[in-house]
C-alpha cells in the first residue's frame, strides 16, 4: 500500500491490526507514525495504551505482552516496534537473544484491540526468513522508500500550495539540489523558508541562498566547477573560506578526487549508452547526483577529467607524506587548472 492510502485510511479511523513501515525515508516513515498517534492518543488516559520497543535494547517478547494487553479505557493499544533487525540478513555481535516464535504465535491471532506497527527502516527485507514472510502475510505494508526526482517535486509542489506559497523554479533546483533530494531535509528548510517568505509568499533564490546551508560536499562541488571552468580566483576565495571554518587540505584534496571519479565515472558509462537510471544503479547512488553529475561533464572532455584526477591522486600522496606543504600545493593544483599557472 502506498503511503497516502494508509495516510487516508487512518484518517478515517480504519486500522489495520499489523503494520510494516519499510524503507529509508525517515521522514515518510515519521508521517505515518505520527498520524497514527494524533488519531490514537488523544487524551491523558491515552497515554497508557502507547509504547515503544527497540529491538536492539528490548527482547521481542516484551513487546508481545504489551500487544497482547488490553488497552486501558480506549479502543486500541498502539505499540511501535523499532529497529526489527530480525527481519533483515543483518547478524548483531551482542544481539538480544528474541523469542521469534512469540511474533509468529501473535500473527496467527492479532489482538483486535491492538495496533502493531514495525517500523523497519531498512531498504531490504530477508524475504527467506520464516518470520519475514508471516510478518509481510499478515501485516498491511508501507512502503517508505526515497521517491525519485518527480515524485519529490509533486509532493513538494503539493505542500508549498497548500500552506498558499509559491516558490520560483530556479530556487525550487537549488532547494533539491542543496538537500540533495532528501525528504526529510527538505522539509525541515521549508519550514524556514515559509517564515523568510511570510510577506510575499513566493520562496525565491536570494531566499534559499540565504537560508539554506550548504554542506561540505556542496561547497568542494562549486570548488570543482569553479576550477574546471576556469574561475581560479573565485575556487581561491571559496577555498580559503573553508580553511577558515576549520576544514583540513587532505580531507578537502579526497572530497574533490572522489568528484572528480564520479565526473569520469558517469562520461564513461554515458558514451557507451548507459542512461541516467543505469549509471545510478551501477555505481549504487541517487539518480539525482548522476543528473547533476551528467550536467557538468558534458562540458569537458574525458582526457582532461583523467588528468586531473591523476594529479589529484599524486597531490594526495604528497600531502601524506609532507613532501610539499599542503596548502601551497592545493592552491597551485587551483591556479594551473584554472588556467592562471602555465603547465
Amino acid at each position: 500500500m502506498n503511503l497516502q492510502e494508509a495516510l487516508k485510511q487512518v484518517r478515517q479511523q480504519q486500522f489495520a491490526s499489523v503494520y510494516l513501515i519499510q524503507g529509508t525515508e525517515g521522514y515518510l516513515n515519521e508521517l505515518f507514525k505520527t498520524e497514527l498517534m494524533e488519531q490514537l492518543i488523544k487524551t491523558e488516559d491515552d497515554q497508557f495504551n502507547y509504547s515503544s520497543f527497540d529491538m536492539e535494547e528490548v527482547p521481542l517478547s516484551v513487546a508481545m505482552e504489551e500487544a497482547e494487553t488490553i488497552p486501558f479505557f480506549g479502543d486500541y493499544r498502539l505499540v511501535f516496534i523499532e529497529n526489527p533487525y530480525f527481519l533483515t540478513a543483518e547478524r548483531k555481535m551482542n544481539g538480544l537473544d528474541h523469542d521469534i516464535d512469540s511474533l509468529l504465535n501473535y500473527l496467527e491471532q492479532p489482538s483486535p484491540t491492538t495496533i502493531l506497527v514495525f517500523s523497519a527502516q531498512v531498504e531490504k527485507l530477508d524475504e527467506r526468513k520464516k518470520v519475514t514472510k508471516s510478518l509481510k502475510k499478515q501485516a498491511e505494508v508501507i512502503d517508505v522508500n526515497p521517491m525519485g526526482e518527480r515524485e519529490v517535486r509533486q509532493y513538494l509542489d503539493q505542500t508549498i500550495q497548500g500552506e498558499g506559497y509559491e516558490i520560483r523554479p530556479e530556487a525550487f533546483d537549488l532547494l533539491l539540489q542543496l538537500t540533495d533530494l532528501n525528504l526529510s531535509k527538505v522539509m525541515g528548510e521549508l519550514q524556514k523558508l515559509f517564515l523568510y517568505s511570510s510577506d510575499s509568499k513566493i520562496i525565491s533564490l536570494n531566499g534559499v541562498k540565504e537560508l539554506v546551508p550548504k554542506s561540505l560536499e556542496h561547497n568542494v562541488f562549486d570548488l570543482t566547477n569553479d576550477v574546471l571552468t576556469g574561475n581560479g580566483e573565485k575556487a581561491i576565495q571559496l577555498y580559503e573560506d573553508l580553511l577558515l571554518q576549520g576544514e583540513e587540505t587532505i580531507k578537502l584534496n579526497a572530497i574533490l578526487l572522489n568528484q572528480i571519479r564520479l565526473f569520469l565515472q558517469t562520461k564513461i558509462l554515458a558514451k557507451v549508452g548507459y542512461q541516467q537510471a543505469n549509471i545510478a544503479e551501477t555505481l549504487k547512488i541517487h539518480p539525482y547526483r548522476v543528473k547533476l553529475a551528467l550536467q557538468q561533464v558534458r562540458r569537458f572532455e574525458l582526457d582532461r577529467l583523467e588528468a586531473i584526477y591523476d594529479e589529484l591522486v599524486e597531490n594526495d600522496y604528497k600531502m601524506k607524506t609532507g613532501k610539499m606543504d599542503k596548502e601551497l600545493l592545493f592552491e597551485l593544483f587551483i591556479l594551473k587548472l584554472s588556467g592562471q599557472v602555465n603547465r
